[in-house]
């Protein structure tokens, strides 16, 4: 008996080592699928295989000269999106803008109205995009008692998805509905706004996983500390003495605020080293994205037609990385498991296509200093809202902090305001602005 088992154990563990080395396959690639850096990697490459096929596409339609030789069906579409017109003209919208006064728009009345309706569309769809951004990263769903962990959406990425599909349905109607000049830009020069735009969604949907929103707000505040720093170094460009003066009391403010920040109860919440790399990630990304859509305006179109563009392979990138990874299918089975998850990723990208809308609204009424001021207060809001919905602990010298941080962004957009309108007083009478 002990020499038959002696036999037949060794071959009923050679039977069982596959299952073995599976599970634990299985299990090393559930371990890693939950560090950042993976899924970061993840998409990237989920990215490439859409973006080395048109790089190698666009590199042959060049090279072979298409626009002289090609014809048939297709070759409208390839123009369009390889060659396009063409013929920068210098434009940043459709037409220019008439001085905006009161004698040209209107009543102080009616402008009084227009500037509520402006604030109040702003205030209302980025603060409940902000709220809704922390639910739905930081808690989770399908909770039945207090003692039940419920579970939590992970992928950050369907999130950027859903925002860009419904972005992309509301500028192509209004592309449709409303007369866009004549589109001259290649389309594939969108692509390039667009994958650092989602890289920096995606940043700043991951981020929330481990650091507070209130963190958050500030960091992206202070943006304008990295911005100054790279402009010197690498442009060699010159500041205003208050810009530096500004710059040192955003540095300060937002070092208080993160000095003197306690732990939250939600471990999620907990300001990590992660989540201060994936901030300077979004940082690096949202500036690239800004700086190309400078360069693309140099085409004559307006800025619906930058919001369709961008959001046109925005769209193609995150489904295609979805579908590769599988995680598109998982997403929707979480969104029908869950109708509240469902509710709230529709409601989110409500409001940030029409936020988007109502920032092209606000600055061609009201200019780009009216825009800032409206923003700032929406931060400050933000940081308030989000502490007295989800508990996050301010000291008093972290609330100290964040009034210089605020109080700092003010005073660049007034010192900046009257630079402006000191600038235009210097100016000849009879030079044409």
């Amino acid at each position: 008996m002990t020499s038959f088992l002696w036999r037949v154990c060794p071959a009923f563990v050679l039977l069982l080592i596959p299952s073995i080395v599976a599970a634990q396959e299985s299990s090393l690639l559930e371990g890693w699928h939950e560090v950042w850096v993976f899924r970061f990697l993840v998409n990237v490459l989920g990215y490439s295989t859409i973006i080395i096929p048109g790089y190698f596409l666009i590199s042959y339609f060049k090279r072979t000269n298409y626009l002289e030789t090609g014809s048939g069906i297709c070759f409208p579409i390839i123009k369009t999106c390889v060659f396009g017109s063409e013929a920068k003209t210098g434009l940043l919208d459709d037409a220019p803008i008439a001085p905006r006064n009161e004698q040209d728009s209107g009543s102080s009345v009616r402008q009084v109205v227009k500037l509520v309706f402006c604030a109040a569309g702003l205030q209302v769809s980025y603060l409940t995009w902000g709220v809704l951004q922390e639910r739905v990263m930081t808690r989770s769903y399908g909770a039945m008692t207090p003692e039940d962990e419920g579970e939590k959406f992970k992928d950050s990425q369907f999130l950027v998805f859903m925002n860009r599909i419904l972005a992309l349905t509301v500028s192509g109607l209004w592309c449709i509905l409303f007369k866009q000049p004549r589109h001259g830009a290649p389309m594939y020069k969108y692509s390039f706004a667009s994958l650092s735009n989602i890289m920096s969604s995606w940043c700043q949907y991951e981020a929330l996983k481990y650091i507070s929103f209130p963190t958050q707000v500030l960091a992206k505040a202070s943006k304008v500390i990295p911005v100054m720093l790279m402009g010197k170094i690498v442009s060699h460009k010159s500041y205003e003495y208050w810009e530096y003066f500004t710059a040192v009391l955003i540095s300060v403010g937002v070092s208080m605020f993160l000095l003197s920040s306690t732990p939250s109860k939600h471990p999620s919440t907990v300001t990590t080293f992660s989540g201060v790399v994936i901030l300077i990630g979004y940082i690096v990304f949202d500036s690239f994205t800004s700086n190309w859509q400078d360069n693309l305006f140099k085409y004559k179109m307006s800025s619906v037609q930058m919001m369709f563009g961008v959001n046109l392979f925005s769209c193609l990138f995150t489904v295609g990385s979805l579908l590769e990874q599988g995680a598109f299918f998982d997403s929707v089975a979480f969104m029908s498991r869950h109708s509240e998850f469902a509710f709230h990723a529709v409601l989110l990208s409500v409001c940030s296509a029409c936020g988007q809308l109502f920032i092209f609204y606000t600055i061609s009424q009201f200019g780009a200093a009216v825009f800032t001021i409206i923003m700032t207060l929406r931060q400050a809001i933000a940081i308030l809202l989000s502490c007295f919905l989800y508990g996050h602990a301010v000291t008093l010298v972290g609330g100290f902090g964040v009034a210089v941080v605020f109080l700092a962004l003010f005073l660049r957009v007034y010192a900046r305001n009257r630079m402006k309108t000191g600038r235009r007083l210097a100016q000849p009478v009879g030079q044409k602005v």
